[in-house]
């Protein structure tokens, strides 16, 4: 932990603007109408500012090496696996098409734990996105690095049981299979090249998932946009999420949502209740 603690407090900063083409691009991957101006709705920051590292520095995890390069802005944690664990978003301000983005990122904590599967290092980020100089997004992203499975550990996650999805007590429930297509989409538009969320021998063999990983911000924009449709675009204040389990591509996936503007509860579950993940959100 101590060649790691000197990385707390190294902050990067990135710059970007939400030009009309990749409004467009963000715009068609979830099905919504086109636009050529005004505001994008919630979600759309995780698609700026997004590493432009090149081909040959970049790691196994599809992601910025992490080799302890003194340039490199993430520590060099050994463990191989990483995961988006959750985030804490404050809303401050919509982004306009067309707007020069800012983002400043700063690590804030490392925390190494041991879990039933191995060692876990946990890496808390400080964000802030601002649009036209005006603070936007402040974000609280968790990312978690982990060993790889064992050899002969089981598939993850389980294999989908007889029951379903029990509805009572959603205020709304929409369902999506999210497809290959979709992932690749949501892989381009975040720059990300990790093959977990394409390459399906890659997937069952080394990653020992049961088919390629829905991305979690892409979960959690689904959700965002579940929640646009009840209290309107752009309404949000606060929104957390926290991943608790896979989604794989070509299953079902259910969103839900309950609760008065002001305590809003969401969720996504595979088709028979595995929660894949928790939310929470205020407008």
């Amino acid at each position: 932990m101590g060649a790691l603690a000197s990385w707390i407090g190294r902050e990067e900063r990135a710059s970007d603007r939400l030009g009309a083409p990749l409004a467009h691009r963000w715009l068609a991957t979830f099905d919504l109408p086109p636009r050529d101006k005004g505001h994008l709705p919630q979600g759309i920051h995780w698609c700026l500012c997004v590493p432009e590292t090149a081909t040959a520095r970049i790691g196994p995890d599809g992601h910025p090496l992490r080799d302890g390069d003194p340039a490199s802005f993430l520590p060099p944690v050994p463990a191989p696996r990483r995961m988006w664990a959750g985030s804490a978003l404050t809303f401050l301000a919509p982004v306009a098409i067309g707007a020069a983005i800012e983002r400043i990122s700063r690590i804030e904590a490392i925390e190494q734990k041991l879990g039933a599967s191995g060692g876990l290092t946990f890496v808390t980020l400080r964000q802030e996105t601002l649009a036209d100089g005006t603070p936007a997004v402040i974000e609280q992203q968790t990312l978690v690095y982990r060993d790889p499975p064992q050899p002969g550990s089981p598939p993850m996650p389980p294999v989908l049981s007889a029951a379903l999805f029990d509805e009572s007590g959603w205020d709304a429930v929409e369902r999506i299979t999210p497809g290959l297509p979709l992932l690749f989409r949501y892989s381009a538009l975040t720059f990300n090249t990790h093959r977990i969320h394409y390459d399906a021998d890659y997937v069952r063999e080394v990653e020992l998932y049961r088919g390629p990983v829905v991305h979690g911000p892409l979960t959690a924009s689904l959700l965002l946009q579940l929640a646009a449709q009840a209290f309107g675009e752009n309404r949000l204040k606060r929104f957390t999420f926290r991943g608790t389990s896979p989604a794989v591509a070509g299953e079902e996936l259910v969103l839900a949502m309950r609760g008065p503007a002001d305590a809003i509860v969401l969720g996504a579950f595979a088709a028979d209740g595995r929660q894949v993940m928790k939310a929470e959100a205020a407008s």
